[in-house]
Order: structure tokens, then sequence, then C-alpha cells
């Protein structure tokens, strides 16, 4: 039997959090997922996640949240980092870090193994300081409770080479290499030689008729100008972009894996309120 689990890119703003919480039931009935997961940085304002904005992830039904470079930026958050077990700010941050180094998951089905997820930032073009990747990826699979367990990999990098290298360093020993953070989908989806699942990046889940999720003139103004400009997060074209990725349950090993990339429809709830719906992301200053 084959665990299937769902990995969405990070979600930016309001029309992202709107996006997914519209085509996760698209998500589910489509693609029949045991687990769905997200990466949440640029959830709240385009930078940050706010419990507030948690709870409604939670809600629309993203089972288990990652966070990466922006993860602090809301201080708020850092009471549901200590205190809820399905979030985890990256691994190789300090050791004094406020969080947890990984989460597990648990299928409903009672013959599907646990999913453990763990996120690490990459060092080339990053500014956030964090300890080496693969080290801290080597350290946390010593720690899991079970052996030979589903581990799923997040890298929140800025290089492609530095997560073509994490795939491959883990190839054989992880059911999943899921690569983050340049919010552009790319188009590299491939089971590695060793069984693991693999992309370069998950891209964006949010508005698309910008610069990564930003203004388009705010962004081209400050590059032309190099005068400083808000970058307000945009709203034309909201999609969702991730993964589906089937996993053997018995040899922990990945055998499938394709891109997800969903329109969301503007003309429906909760972008449009109808009759006896409510907005279910809520602004981004409610916290």
């Amino acid at each position: 039997m084959n665990l299937r689990v769902v990995m969405l890119g990070d979600i930016v703003g309001t029309p992202g959090r709107q996006a997914v919480a519209q085509q996760l039931p698209v998500i589910r009935e489509r693609y029949r997922p045991h687990l769905v997961m997200a990466n949440a940085e640029n959830a709240s304002n385009g930078t940050g996640l706010t419990p507030s904005h948690y709870r409604k992830l939670k809600d629309a039904g993203v089972d288990g949240v990652t966070l990466g470079d922006h993860v602090y930026k809301k201080v708020q958050i850092v009471s549901v980092l200590e205190q809820e077990s399905d979030i985890a700010r990256p691994a190789n941050l300090p050791t004094q870090a406020a969080g947890k180094r990984w989460f597990r998951l648990k299928p409903a089905e009672a013959n599907l193994p646990t999913v453990y997820v763990v996120t690490v930032l990459g060092r080339i073009f990053m500014g956030t300081p964090a300890n080496d990747p693969f080290a801290t990826v080597e350290q946390v699979l010593t720690e899991l409770p079970e052996r030979d367990p589903v581990v799923v990999v997040e890298i929140h990098a800025e290089a492609t080479s530095e997560k073509i290298a994490m795939g491959r360093y883990f190839d054989g020993r992880v059911s999943a290499v899921l690569g983050s953070h340049t919010h552009v989908p790319t188009a590299d989806a491939r089971i590695l030689p060793g069984g693991t699942a693999y992309i370069t990046d998950l891209g964006m889940s949010g508005p698309h008729d910008s610069v990564l999720g930003r203004e388009v003139g705010a962004v081209v103004k400050q590059m032309t100008t190099a005068m400083p400009v808000p970058f307000d997060v945009a709203q034309g074209d909201p999609r969702v972009n991730g993964v589906v990725i089937d996993i053997d349950a018995r040899t922990r090993k990945a055998v499938h894996i394709e891109r997800i990339e969903l329109p969301a429809d503007r003309n429906k709830p909760p972008f449009v309120l109808g009759a006896g719906s409510s907005d279910s992301s809520g602004p981004d200053n409610d916290e």
C-alpha cells in the first residue's frame, strides 16, 4: 500500500491563504492524500506567520506547517512553535532558537507509517546564519524514535545547486527532498535512483501576477532606481503550487511524484463572500 502526501509551496499573504483554503478541498478530492503539509513562512502579509493565520491554515485542512528564513518575523509565532506539535522551525538554526527541529504526522489509517518532517535552511546566498544543513539532517535522522522511518526533508534555499546536492546526498535514506524559498516551480520533479522523491522548488501558493508575490511596479521601481519602495503583496492570479508524492509504506521509498498547480477562482469564496460564508483567511494585520 502507498502513503500519499502533498506538500505545498510558500504561502504568500492573503491571496495565498485564500487560494489554499479554496483549493484544499479540490486537492483532497482529486488526489486523496493522507497528509497535507505547507510552507507558511510568508503567509502573514508576505513575511512571517501569526498564530491566527496558523490556526486558519489548520482549519482549512493543512496537517503540518514548515517555516523558513522568515520564521521569527512575526514574534507572536514563538508561542505556537513551542506549544504545537505540527509546526517546526528550520532545524539548522542555533540550538537556543525557539521551536521544534522536526515534527511527526500520523495518518488516520492505522496501517500507514508515521511521517517525520524536517526543514533546513541553505547557506549559499542566504542571509540567515545557519549551521551545515547536511550535517543537521544527518543528526536529526539519529534523533528520530523509529528505525527506517518515512522522512520528508524540505530545504529552504536560494541556490539550486545546494538543493540538488541535498537530494543526491540523502537519496535512498529519506523518502523525499523538496526545495522551497525561490517561489518559482521547477520542472525537475522526479524519483532519484535510490528512491527519493525530489524537486528543486515547489513554487509559490500566492499571487502569480507579481514578482515572487510582490507588486510588480514596486519591485521594478526599486530595481531601476535603487530607491526604497514598500513591497506590498500582490493580488492577481492566485494559484496553489506543490507536489503529490506516493511512498511505498513497506520500503519507505517514493514511487511517484507529480507537480500540482491549481488556479484559484477569485469569484468564489473566500475571495468573494456569499451568503452564510466567512473569510477563512482574515486580514493580514489581524495580529
